[in-house]
């Protein structure tokens, strides 16, 4: 069959979680062997790398397919795309990270990554939120099934949206694992850190500068651990054996919505110098910059998968992650989990991971034999069983 796939968010200069899904996924589809046929659509010039593999088992060759590259000024998806479904339209059309175009195959595949604004709209501005509704609710009805990237958004589509439970698949997204490992090479960690102004220890976050991560309670828990109090007034035992003191935190990621409040409440509490803020970091950095961390936290409200938590593991380094949404199924066992809304109990969590050379051993054994049970290769052959289920029944 003739797969169309929607990636015009595979090509972002600076990718983030969907975007990254979107492209590590096409990739590894094209590498599956298959006698499939695939038309890619983006709105401009793509960049793909020729393979996708690792070093140990060498890599795969992708398979030659048909781009068609429509630029298009405004409405790209309901506009241009939809006109390319009415003049040629594919077998079946995959949109692994955006809307489905208004004129769509009758056989159509999306993946619903989150539904964080219906419980958090506060952390969304009003036109995003209804975007996103908007735009979901018809993703929901629309097409012919659907992927969740976890059971916890299935659940959501169910009970929020009142899709049927057989029209939704769970399909785990995957981490590089040629990118994300330890990396044991010290001059290349402290080249990272300088690039990026980062002395000493330090606790890690890595995702976008908006609301729903979470980062104000982050940054007010570690404000707490730099006095060594908590609600209790007294002293935490392991504050001078583990040089808390002298801890930076450092947040990774760009700029995104509503992050005025972050930047104000670090001058407030006069936590300059103490929380770095790196802005974007690309991929390649990424590995060096969690190998060099004493502790990778991500507080966040709610998560569609939350993948830094799998790339955080997949590199030797202890996680802290909240209790809510996706983030149980992504750490399993190999995180501490903590309620994002309780401030002193996330800073408890952070300083027990970093006082306590045995958890800290235990949590990274148990994260690496985490990180193994998800990979892009699995969910491109998983996503295929879906596409070619799907179409099976209209064919």
């Amino acid at each position: 069959m003739l797969i169309g796939i929607d990636a015009s968010r595979s090509v972002a200069q600076e990718p983030t979680g969907t975007e990254s899904y979107s492209l590590n996924l096409i990739r590894h589809l094209l590498a599956l062997p298959s006698d499939h046929r695939y038309r890619l659509y983006f709105n401009r010039p793509p960049s793909f790398p020729p393979k996708v593999g690792g070093e140990e088992g060498g890599a795969a060759t992708l398979r030659p397919c048909d781009l068609r590259i429509v630029p298009f000024p405004r409405l790209w998806t309901h506009l241009r795309l939809s006109w390319e479904m009415a003049r040629r339209p594919p077998d079946l059309l995959f949109v692994p990270a955006h809307v489905l175009p208004i004129v769509h195959p009758r056989c159509s595949v999306v993946t619903i990554h989150d539904l964080g604004y219906l419980y958090y709209p506060e952390a969304h501005r009003p036109l995003d939120r209804f975007y996103l509704d908007l735009s979901t609710r018809y993703n929901a009805h629309a097409a012919t099934h659907l992927i969740a990237d976890s059971s916890a958004t299935r659940r959501d589509l169910v009970e929020r949206y009142g899709s049927e439970p057989d029209k939704i698949t769970v399909v785990y997204p995957g981490y590089d694992e040629a990118t994300f490992r330890p990396v044991r090479d010290e001059e290349a960690i402290e080249a990272v850190k300088a690039r990026y102004h980062i002395a000493g220890d330090y606790i890690l976050f890595v995702g976008t500068l908006q609301p729903r991560k979470n980062l104000v309670r982050l940054i007010e828990a570690f404000a707490n651990m730099q006095v060594g109090k908590h609600a209790s007034g007294q002293v935490d035992a392991n504050l001078q054996t583990c040089k808390l003191a002298n801890l930076r935190l450092v947040i990774a990621g760009k700029k995104g919505w509503l992050y005025q409040e972050i930047f104000r409440l670090v001058e407030e509490l006069g936590l300059e110098g103490k929380v770095v803020f790196t802005d974007y970091v690309p991929e390649g950095n990424l590995p060096a910059l969690m190998s060099g961390a004493r502790l990778f936290v991500f507080p966040s409200l709610y998560e569609g998968f939350g993948l830094p938590v799998l790339e955080a593991m997949a590199c030797g380094i202890p996680v802290v992650c909240s209790n809510t949404s996706s983030l149980p199924e992504v750490a399993g066992d190999a995180a501490v989990l903590v309620d994002p809304l309780d401030v002193e109990g996330l800073a408890v969590a952070m300083e027990r991971v970093l006082g306590d050379e045995e958890l800290r051993a235990e949590l990274i054994r148990r994260g690496f034999e985490q990180a193994r049970k998800f990979s892009w290769e699995t969910c491109a052959r998983e996503t295929l069983d879906v596409l070619e289920s799907v179409c099976h029944e209209f064919h």
